[in-house]
């Protein structure tokens, strides 16, 4: 039984993990691409963005990306962190 509660609890810590929002200053291609509505071309945006202009101070950033429209943005807000900061949607809260 103890057994079956240690693997139950490491398979939730693991979830959690799992739903982390991804840096937009720190994240790889792969990280952001396996953001909704983000592909090759809009993840190459982000990081061309981030090392012309010194990195992404707050998510609202992504509105100055090329490619990037305002119904994308609002849905990666709930995504997406800069640095320490919270999420968007989070810091709202």
């Amino acid at each position: 039984m103890q057994k079956l509660l240690l693997a139950l609890l490491v398979t939730i810590g693991l979830s959690f993990n799992a739903y982390a929002a991804v840096d937009l200053n720190t994240a790889s291609k792969a990280e952001l691409e396996s953001l909704k509505g983000v592909g090759p071309a809009k993840a190459d945006a982000i990081i061309e963005y981030r090392k012309k202009s010194g990195g992404f101070k707050s998510v609202n950033d992504l509105d100055n990306v090329p490619g990037f429209g305002e119904k994308t943005v609002e849905g990666l807000k709930k995504e997406v962190t800069v640095g320490a900061a919270k999420s968007a949607a989070a810091q709202k809260k």
